[in-house]
């Protein structure tokens, strides 16, 4: 069950000043830009988004895409994994979850229409 990254979430205590940084950083206009959440897609990249509301002590996020979200939240559990946020949806179908390794660090996983592999 290979997953390829599909957004790495950036927690961030300010927007606009993060919203210009990474607009810099990344050399792309966001394709989204609303207060709780502004992303970008740099071509060839995985989806970098700004996130006003995380944690940012915990860091970013990376977000793993797959096809069917509860059998690899099964598998990672199965593996060692514990679940932190169940799946739920974040807009137009698409669902995250969280889970975190052995050693605390959150891993992101994505099921959405959009398959970037």
């Amino acid at each position: 069950m290979p997953m390829a990254i599909r957004t790495i979430t950036v927690p961030v205590k300010d927007l606009d000043a993060a919203r210009a940084l990474y607009q810099t950083l990344l050399g792309v206009e966001p394709y989204i830009d609303m207060p709780y959440y502004v992303g970008f897609r740099p071509e060839g990249s995985p989806e970098v988004g700004l996130d006003p509301h995380g944690d940012v002590a915990a860091g970013p996020i990376t977000y793993w895409h797959t096809e069917d979200l509860e059998a690899a939240l099964a598998a990672l559990v199965a593996a060692g994994a514990t679940p932190e946020r169940s799946p739920h949806d974040v807009g137009d179908g698409d669902l995250i979850a969280t889970v975190r390794d052995a050693d605390g660090h959150l891993i992101g996983l994505f099921q959405g229409a959009i398959d970037l592999r």
